[in-house]
């Protein structure tokens, strides 16, 4: 998986002051969890654009001074009306742990039943998977090859040696539905094999 490094710096108050303060400032607290104790630092806001605001996965490296930190972003809080970082919570990593997390899901190749009419509907967007960290996928890769008209890709289909997927075996990823005009097509013609042809003798 693609890592990103973000430099901050520890914090040494915690306080509600000193968090406005670093807020006014353009800085986002920020806690590391995961190892013996959390760890408290904040970074400038425009150092998470490439992590908060993109449908992709990441793993990140902390830099905090001489001390680095390998870790996943685990929650985020957002103000409700500008839209601004408040805080970002993240769990370390570590080579011999599994950890989970979620990755988008990419669709590859091409349906049968899309070239005849139906429509692709992508149900879930991202999946949540298991896995040591030099594991962990990009994303998960959901192969519409071999979909026909009405059929469904379910995530049973999409396992993988290297990591774990946490969802029940009937979830759908993706399905092929028929299309409004195909339907009404279909329907035209079966009216059309029903109706008696004009102008036959009885």
């Amino acid at each position: 998986m693609k890592s990103i490094t973000i430099k901050g710096s520890e914090r040494e108050s915690v306080g509600k002051v000193a968090t406005k303060a670093l807020r006014n400032a353009g800085a986002v607290p920020c806690v590391i969890y995961g190892g013996n104790q959390p760890v408290h630092f904040s970074a400038d806001e425009r150092a998470f654009k490439t992590l908060v605001y993109t449908p992709n996965a990441h793993t990140v490296v902390i830099e905090l001074g001489d001390k680095s930190f390998n870790a996943i972003l685990q929650d985020i809080q957002v103000h409700p009306v500008s839209d601004k970082i408040l805080h970002i919570d993240f769990f370390q990593l570590f080579d011999d742990k599994e950890i989970t997390m979620e990755v988008p899901v990419k669709v590859t190749g091409v349906s049968p039943g899309v070239l005849l009419g139906g429509v692709l509907r992508l149900n879930t967007r991202r999946l949540k998977v298991k896995a040591l960290p030099k594991n962990l996928p990009d994303f998960v890769e959901a192969e519409i090859s071999q979909l026909e008209m009405g059929n469904k890709l379910y995530v049973t289909k999409l396992v993988s040696d290297k990591y774990k997927l946490l969802h029940p075996d009937n979830t759908v990823v993706a399905q092929v539905r028929i299309s409004r005009a195909a339907m009404k097509a279909a329907q035209e013609a079966a009216k059309a094999a029903k109706a008696p042809a004009k102008g036959k003798k009885k």
